[in-house]
């Protein structure tokens, strides 16, 4: 159809996207009751995490980095109103047709809402009024749409009727402010919907923790442990990177959270919240790995960390003799499995429950988490931890492992330039080359740093608290002008070289020299 030269369909789109969103709007008002997981988007994008191919999940990483779950669900929405404004289009000439479009999307919700772990009958509300009121939406937005236009008074060709002009121009104000309204239920819905749900779930109670003295305080960070130009040796809250696959952090009251240890045990234990707060409890500095971290990458940090030996759990637990693996669940379903041996070999395995001196934050796995010195965190940090299982390698897969991760990944030997940037331009003379180096629970013995393929020069090491952490390095470098190419290597504490073979993350980590590019004057 046209009117004056514009097209109807552009409004049909619009009407289809509206309505969408105001399905959206107030499906996030729902799932405040039934729960944020049950949320249309964040049950669908949920299915996109557990499904979506390891190359693919790299990528996303590689591109977004922790905003990988931000892009998910802003791709999401955008394919969503593509989707949406396709059937306010065909809504014009078939209104079933529309609907049926609508049911399925539905469907979608509701199949990936039940399916998310431990969801109750519930979890599928959000997405049935969510496709309800699309539908309802859908049919009142099309029809101001359509009113909009004068071609409608004549279906099929013109009958010779005036076109009330008057009318029609009084159908497009109402078709606008109806746009206008259905925006502000999106807008409002969505936002009051996260906000409704935050303020019902933790902040307080998190904010009402008062955490326990430890009985092993962390040691003092050495003085001369920061060095100029590096990162900070111990990386705050809000800068600890968050690599995991919950689009939405399990909000878990700890007055109801109850920590299970079974399985291949001769005691299978339960620990509540109360009772984790009486078990001694240790800090210790301690740096946290991820596996996706490419060559020179930023998924790293170091943090002082309070929490209870998790060797201890398991020797009360007695795990039987062939209980090779310990499988850690989260409160949303996630897994992921340890070697029992590497947990009681008397590394400073942790049950934690404070970052930094403050509770855990709900991002890093409120109320408790584990953190396992030396290995990745994919088979080892499991966050919102709810259960400990004991069992075999050969008996079962965690989340990663079926994906094409290894069953097991020991941390590998990296280090990192940080000054100078890649691209940085310096005077000649004196610079500065400063880093990171790690190789947790067997430490740095030391770091090299090559100048244009040139012969290796040992750089200075900083101190550190422990072999667990990382350790930062420097290295003063005469720069002459020009091109010039600067990597750098480290070996652990055993000797063994950082190796210089370029090797993608998985299955088990990257492997290879980082290496900047520096213009000097």
């Amino acid at each position: 159809m046209q009117d004056g030269g514009v097209n109807l369909s552009p409004r049909a789109a619009l009407a289809g996207v509206a309505a969408a969103g105001v399905a959206i709007g107030v499906a996030e008002i729902v799932a405040v009751l039934t729960g944020p997981l049950s949320s249309p988007l964040l049950a669908v994008g949920g299915v996109v995490v557990d499904t979506v191919p390891g190359p693919v999940k790299d990528v996303g990483i590689a591109v977004f980095g922790t905003h990988d779950k931000t892009a998910l669900i802003v791709g999401t929405v955008i394919l969503l109103c593509g989707y949406a404004a396709l059937l306010g289009v065909v809504a014009v000439r078939s209104r079933a047709a529309a609907f049926a479009g609508v049911a399925l999307f539905g469907v979608i919700g509701v199949t990936a809402a039940v399916t998310r772990h431990d969801a109750g009958f519930t979890a599928a509300l959000p997405s049935i009024v969510a496709m309800l009121v699309a539908a309802l939406a859908l049919y009142y937005l099309v029809r101001l749409a359509v009113t909009a236009d004068p071609a409608p008074a004549a279906p099929g060709g013109d009958d010779g009727r005036p076109v009330d002009r008057a009318g029609t121009e009084e159908n497009r104000r109402r078709f606008l402010l109806a746009l206008g309204g259905a925006a502000a239920v999106a807008v409002v819905g969505g936002f009051g919907g996260r906000f409704l749900t935050s303020r019902r779930a933790v902040t307080a109670a998190r904010d009402a923790v008062v955490l326990p003295e430890p009985l092993r305080p962390a040691p003092a960070i050495p003085a001369g442990a920061q060095v100029r130009g590096a990162v900070p040796y111990v990386t705050s809250n809000s800068d600890f990177y968050r690599i995991d696959t919950a689009l939405y952090p399990p909000q878990i009251d700890p007055a109801t959270w109850e920590l299970r240890i079974h399985g291949m045990v001769r005691n299978p234990i339960t620990l509540t919240w109360e009772q984790l707060l009486r078990r001694p409890m240790v800090q210790r500095y301690v740096t946290l790995a991820c596996v996706s971290n490419e060559v020179g990458g930023d998924l790293i940090g170091n943090a002082l960390w309070l929490g209870t030996p998790i060797k201890d759990l398991l020797d009360e637990a007695q795990p039987l003799p062939d209980a090779d693996q310990v499988v850690q669940r989260s409160a949303d379903g996630w897994t992921c499995g340890s070697p029992t041996a590497v947990l009681r070999d008397g590394r400073d395995a942790l049950l934690a429950i404070g970052m930094n001196g403050r509770p855990l934050p709900v991002s890093h796995g409120f109320p408790a988490r584990m953190v396992v010195p030396g290995l990745y965190g994919y088979v080892s940090a499991c966050k919102w931890i709810t259960e400990i299982e004991l069992t075999r390698f050969a008996d079962f897969d965690a989340y990663w492992v079926p994906r094409g991760w290894s069953a097991q990944g020991p941390i590998k030997t990296q280090s990192r330039i940080d000054t100078p940037r890649d691209g940085a331009g310096r005077k000649a003379g004196a610079v500065t080359v400063a880093g990171v180096a790690w190789a947790q629970h067997r430490g740095i013995r030391w770091v090299e740093v090559q100048i244009d393929g040139g012969p290796w020069a040992r750089a200075t090491l900083a101190p550190a608290v422990s072999t667990d952490t990382w350790v930062q390095w420097s290295y003063v470098w005469q720069a002459t002008p020009g091109e010039h190419f600067v990597r750098v290597r480290a070996a652990d504490g055993d000797g063994a070289v950082q190796t210089g073979a370029p090797a993608p993350p998985e299955p088990d980590g990257a492997t290879g020299w980082h290496s900047v590019q520096v213009t000097v004057d």
